[in-house]
């Protein structure tokens, strides 16, 4: 089915008019996520993260940050349940990236507190925040492809079963990949033509348009405004981050990195871990990614890191995961994409 033969979006995606709160007799009394619950919050996941044996700690800067967003309605877009002392036992978000073009899409986002799993309280979550989901995909006003989507780990089964129960199937599949910096680094040299220089503010704008053009014909990859290029920043590691530029300084390649610190005593190693790496088609072919990676490796080591850590989708037609398992890199996690496409 074409774009042009779908029907409206607002017919896609049957938004209810009001999304009721969970029902009280749960035990829990319902509101919206504020900035002085992010302490609690944050405790709340990493009860969730411990529980469900994950390989990372999200830290109180990270769900700080899930309240910005000039895009986003927050009293609407996330809910909290206490319990009758006041301590938060679920959470709930959901946000409709502005960028989308090409599939107008809304993640779901939450968890739940391990003591009060098994008693209804997940179920009513994905309820409510599928009905928001529908909410802010009609109110997109896209008439686009639509997809209401979650990011689950491997290990939170859970959470797996939960979603599947309520109408969302896997989608995708993304492998967690490291590699120890204690082996030799790989010879991969800086094609002729470009120079690595590292990242600074001036190349942040250029940077954005690269992984726009990078990322246009990746599978679930939308473009990204000037707000959402920078959101979500609270762990970038500027002074591990680099760019390509070309003979008239344009941004043809670009490697961004983030420093987690919380999930190293998780893994018990240390790591600098590449959150973002494209190359335009322009240049692709050429091995501008692998003297990128091979480049960061040093900077990573230099800088008393253990490992190079990064995460990729197995179905990347671009080739990626062979090209990090060629760079030396294995797999030690993976995740899916759960969806409903609309």
């Amino acid at each position: 089915m074409t774009t042009t033969s779908l029907p409206p979006i607002a017919e896609r995606a049957a938004a209810p008019v009001d999304v009721p709160l969970p029902d009280p007799s749960l035990g829990l009394t319902w509101r919206p996520i504020t900035r002085d619950d992010v302490p609690a919050v944050s405790a709340l996941v990493t009860r969730t993260e411990v529980a469900d044996g994950v390989p990372y700690r999200t830290v109180a800067e990270e769900i700080d940050e899930k309240l910005d967003g000039e895009w986003r309605d927050i009293p609407r877009d996330t809910l909290v349940g206490l319990d009758a002392d006041g301590v938060p036992r679920a959470w709930a978000e959901v946000d409709q990236p502005p960028g989308d073009t090409r599939v107008v899409r809304a993640f779901v986002g939450g968890g739940v507190d391990p003591d009060w799993r098994g008693r209804g309280v997940g179920r009513a979550l994905v309820a409510w925040s599928h009905a928001r989901a529908r909410q802010v995909l009609a109110a997109s006003g896209k008439e686009l492809p639509a997809r209401i989507a979650a990011y689950v780990p491997d290990e939170a089964q859970d959470a797996a079963r939960l979603l599947t129960r309520s109408g969302m199937t896997p989608v995708r599949y993304y492998a967690e990949m490291r590699r120890p910096l204690d082996a030799p680094l790989p010879d991969a040299p800086t094609p002729d033509g470009v120079r690595i220089v590292p990242w600074a503010p001036e190349h942040d704008e250029g940077a954005r348009l690269a992984h726009n053009a990078a990322f246009a014909d990746h599978w679930g990859s939308e473009p990204r405004n000037a707000a959402q290029w920078v959101h979500g920043r609270s762990m970038f590691a500027p002074t591990w981050s680099l760019v390509a530029l070309d003979g008239k300084d344009q941004v043809v390649g670009y490697l961004l990195s983030g420093r987690y610190e919380a999930d190293w005593e998780v893994t018990g190693h240390s790591a600098g871990y590449t959150d973002l790496l494209g190359v335009v088609r322009e240049w692709r072919g050429r091995g501008l990614a692998s003297a990128l990676l091979a480049a960061v490796m040093a900077v990573y080591r230099a800088d008393g890191m253990e490992y190079a850590e990064l995460s990729v989708d197995t179905a990347n037609r671009s080739g990626a995961h062979r090209l990090y398992t060629g760079l030396g890199y294995t797999v030690y996690a993976s995740s899916a994409m759960y969806a409903i496409e609309l």
